[in-house]
């Protein structure tokens, strides 16, 4: 009868135990992760400001800067850090659905979060229209990834929460990291580690609060639409930011898998070359622009929402352009606040339709529809901008837009940028597969 109870209770310590080990290794992933936001934040603000400062010495040194940068950026990428291109959510995705664990570490390491982070930095330094949060969703899944070596099971719910903590951090918007993990990350809703992303969420979430303190990333909104007519722009911006959406995406996604002809087989042998017109692209659109579409977008959009100034007519095209070109140039960087601030421009171009137009509310349509229109996630779409901006008043507006956005953007792309990108590093495994298991010749 002892050496039963004893062996009871020994088996509860070491359930307790096992369990404990776990909810640790998400909460300690979680303050890592809010830390790592933090200081990319920090990081990718310097690295604007150096490009700023070396356009008021020469507007023109963009037209020799971006385009070395855009190729030193890709032959270290190719050469040290693969698997650390583009935005870094589409890695994370596939990462999630693969279930080797050396499959895994080929797109979420410490390694490639480094790398990550190092080679986004150096893509703003040199002018790139790319963002900083989708890198930050992968450095997340990584770093969860890793410390998943003390938990008993390695699990997918890791990488899960390190993408859902990124997104939070990032933005200061803890329902949208909620809402991204479970509609773009893993599109179901997973009662089994719901709690454990949760706390992660929050763990990311507090750590930002004590580093940075509590702020709305955009700063806090009031405007609404007035009447029934303002209404209009309703429909007008979820069909505009779904159709450019939706073509933004179909480009990177066909680029990606490569295009037809010559012209495809060209950019995969000769990748330097590619990402240098790409990044001379980059910084005709920006002497076009005025200095205005390099970087992330955060600080026009931002002064333009809280001074109630309009963005230059030619903002959103020109903007798209950058980040098109940036995206598929194959240079690490993601597209969050860049399309956020691609549908600011065309809230703006529909506010000229109407007279006397509240346009900081028509901006706040462009934004969540043409994000919509791009990763076809309604729901994180108009959460992350309500959450953003703290403005309440335009959620039911914000909802119908995305949903209008999400539906128009796939008449052009049937699927969403993400999850269309993960299947070609889930292809790329596949191919890899059965060379690794034949004999070597």
């Amino acid at each position: 009868m002892s050496k039963m109870l004893d062996y009871r209770r020994l088996r509860f310590i070491r359930v307790v135990s096992v369990r404990w080990r776990r909810r640790l290794t998400f909460l300690l992933g979680g303050l890592a992760v809010g830390a790592s936001a933090v200081a990319l934040a920090k990081l990718a603000d310097w690295a604007q400001q150096a490009f700023a400062l070396l356009l008021s010495e020469s507007r023109y040194a963009a037209l020799m800067v971006t385009p070395l940068g855009f190729a030193l950026s890709v032959y270290l990428t190719i050469s040290f850090f693969p698997n650390s291109q583009g935005s870094g959510i589409p890695q994370a995705i596939a990462a999630r659905q693969l279930t080797e664990h050396a499959a895994r570490e080929r797109l979420v390491s410490i390694r490639i979060a480094i790398g990550k982070v190092l080679l986004t930095l150096l893509g703003l330094l040199c002018g790139a229209s790319a963002g900083r949060e989708g890198p930050t969703v992968q450095v997340g899944a990584s770093v969860m990834f890793a410390l998943g070596r003390m938990s008993p099971r390695r699990q997918p719910g890791l990488i899960l929460a390190g993408a859902a903590a990124g997104v939070a951090a990032a933005f200061n918007t803890p329902l949208a990291g909620i809402v991204f993990g479970i509609e773009e990350m893993s599109r179901a809703y997973e009662t089994r580690t719901s709690s454990l992303v949760i706390g992660a969420v929050i763990a990311a979430g507090l750590t930002s609060l004590a580093l940075v303190g509590n702020y709305d990333y955009f700063g806090s909104s009031s405007t609404m639409l007035r009447n029934g007519t303002d209404w209009l722009a309703v429909p007008l911006c979820g069909i505009a930011g779904g159709l450019a959406g939706g073509a933004f995406s179909r480009l990177l996604i066909e680029v990606a898998r490569g295009l037809p002809g010559r012209l495809g087989p060209l950019t995969k042998q000769y990748p330097l070359p590619f990402a240098a017109i790409c990044g001379l692209g980059v910084a005709l659109c920006g002497l076009a622009s005025g200095d205005m579409v390099y970087g992330t977008g955060y600080a026009q959009v931002k002064s333009a929402l809280e001074t109630g100034s309009p963005l230059p007519q030619d903002f959103g095209v020109l903007k798209l352009a950058a980040t098109a070109l940036s995206a598929i140039s194959g240079i690490p960087g993601g597209i969050f606040s860049p399309s956020l601030a691609v549908g600011a421009g065309i809230g703006t171009n529909v506010a000229d339709l109407f007279s006397g137009a509240p346009l900081g509310a028509f901006m706040l349509l462009g934004m969540v529809s043409y994000f919509a229109g791009v990763v076809q996630a309604p729901i994180t779409a108009f959460v992350i901008v309500t959450e953003m901006t703290d403005n309440h008043a335009m959620v039911v507006p914000l909802m119908a837009a995305a949903l209008i956005a999400q539906a128009t953007s796939r008449l052009l792309c049937p699927e969403g940028i993400y999850h269309a990108l993960a299947k070609g590093f889930l292809a790329a495994h596949t191919a890899e597969a059965p060379a690794q298991r034949s004999p070597s010749t």
